[in-house]
């Protein structure tokens, strides 16, 4: 595989240029319209200039959870464990967990809804302090219902942990049995979340989260909770903008991808096909698949995560005709693999038969899919996207999809007072063929 050196993707982004927060109306933002290797530039609300009326928009539905949640050691005069809390104890150091993806079970609306316990798939602050024992956080819920939320350390894998979650009435947590009994609560733990985690704004925003980034880091159409990190191409879109493009008759449809922490992971290595990608869970419902089978050569994605679905629907058909066991999983390498025949309607058709056969209305599947140079794009013909960071796997999805030429992009942003990153501006290219 022909080395891409991650270095011929970078860039000068002064910290100024860094968007800390997000324009009071959203769909005030600058739009950078790239076509035919044209730059030009016009506001967001009208977005629906540059889209054709058989367009068929489609955005990530997901919603950001309050996945960051802030423990203390608890230095006490006897052993420490969920059945056992301590009679006297005193604050120590301070654990953040932040919760990545489900592990127990590995649903995330299971996961989410569970009433008796949970284990994710977690990264750890300060894990050195946490040797042994569980961790306990006082939760007070809006309802006025007082609970003791506990975590476990379990296996380590690479720099993430297993950590279990189990929560009891603060009243009753000297009973052992009541840790165990959690249903009669019926307290789920995303209503824990909600109550004492923390939303996790990108890192390099430098600053803390605050009470309005719980607004403005969630897009209008987000329902499905489960990321750790905005699809933020979708921050720009208001009720008026979308309401605005129906009445033009360009038609919308959802997928969902949770988005993880892996999205901020900077490229390295020095040749980006050395770089590991994250796995993420993905669900498309099939009458979705079956509006792009329909619309096919008119498909907008919104954002480098439904960019990253929609492309990966392809090879999920391709391995539903092709495959005697299919994964239902896209590779990191799998599109460079080998010379791909099968014409994109007949491997989403294929999708939309398997449904059909297991009689199930979504498709639920794992992508790894890494969108580089070379990349022969099957499903996605305009991408609505804000500006990425230097020298990431995002920028080499742009410049795959304007055939390289990215610095033309870029260097007219940055030239033209154009904000970047999450809370920044935005931009719609027109794919390179």
């Amino acid at each position: 595989m022909e080395e891409i050196l991650i270095e011929e993707y970078n860039y000068p982004l002064p910290d100024e240029r860094i968007a800390k927060y997000p324009l009071a109306n959203r769909d005030q933002s600058k739009l950078l319209v790239y076509r035919d290797g044209q730059v030009s530039e016009d506001r967001f609300d009208h977005i629906g200039d540059y889209l054709s009326a058989d367009s068929l928009l489609i955005y990530n539905n997901t919603r950001v959870i309050q996945a960051r949640l802030e423990f203390h050691k608890t230095t006490a005069t006897q052993p420490y464990t969920t059945s056992t809390p301590p009679l006297h104890n005193t604050l120590g150091a301070r654990i953040e967990v932040f919760c990545l993806e489900p592990l127990q079970p590995h649903d995330y609306q299971l996961a989410l809804g569970s009433t008796d316990g949970c284990t994710w798939k977690c990264m750890i602050g300060n894990a050195k302090k946490w040797k042994t024992g569980a961790l306990s956080l006082p939760v007070q819920l809006p309802s006025g219902e007082e609970i003791t939320l506990f975590a476990e350390k379990g296996e380590q894998t690479g720099n993430t942990f297993a950590v279990h979650f189990s929560w009891s009435p603060i009243a009753q947590r000297s009973n052992s049995a009541a840790v165990q009994q959690c249903n009669g609560l019926n307290i789920s733990f995303a209503e824990i979340l909600d109550a004492v985690g923390e939303l996790p704004i990108p890192p390099y925003l430098n600053r803390k989260t605050e009470e309005s980034d719980k607004t403005t880091y969630q897009t209008v159409y987000s329902r499905i909770k489960g990321s750790v990190a905005a699809p933020t191409a979708g921050l720009h879109f208001t009720d008026k903008v979308l309401n605005g493009l129906r009445a033009r008759g360009i038609q919308t449809a959802e997928v969902t991808l949770h988005v993880g922490a892996g999205t901020f992971q900077p490229v390295k290595v020095a040749d980006a096909n050395q770089h590991t990608m994250h796995t993420e869970i993905i669900a498309v419902p099939k009458a979705t698949i079956q509006t792009i089978i329909s619309n096919l050569g008119h498909i907008v994605a919104v954002g480098t995560t439904s960019m990253r679905t929609l492309e990966s629907l392809y090879f999920l058909g391709t391995q539903l005709l092709h495959n005697a066991t299919p994964q239902l999983t896209v590779a990191q390498f799998e599109p460079y693999e080998k010379e791909y025949t099968l014409s994109t309607r007949e491997a989403l058709q294929a999708i939309v038969d398997y449904l059909d056969c297991i009689e199930q209305n979504v498709l639920h599947a794992e992508t790894q899919i890494m969108i580089k140079p070379g990349y022969k794009f099957r499903v996605v013909d305009q991408l609505i996207t804000n500006f990425h960071q230097p020298k990431s796997t995002l920028l080499l999805l742009v410049s795959a999809f304007v055939g390289g030429n990215w610095h033309t992009i870029y260097d007219y942003a940055l030239s033209h007072d154009f904000r970047f990153l999450s809370y920044g501006d935005s931009s719609i290219l027109t794919r390179s063929k």
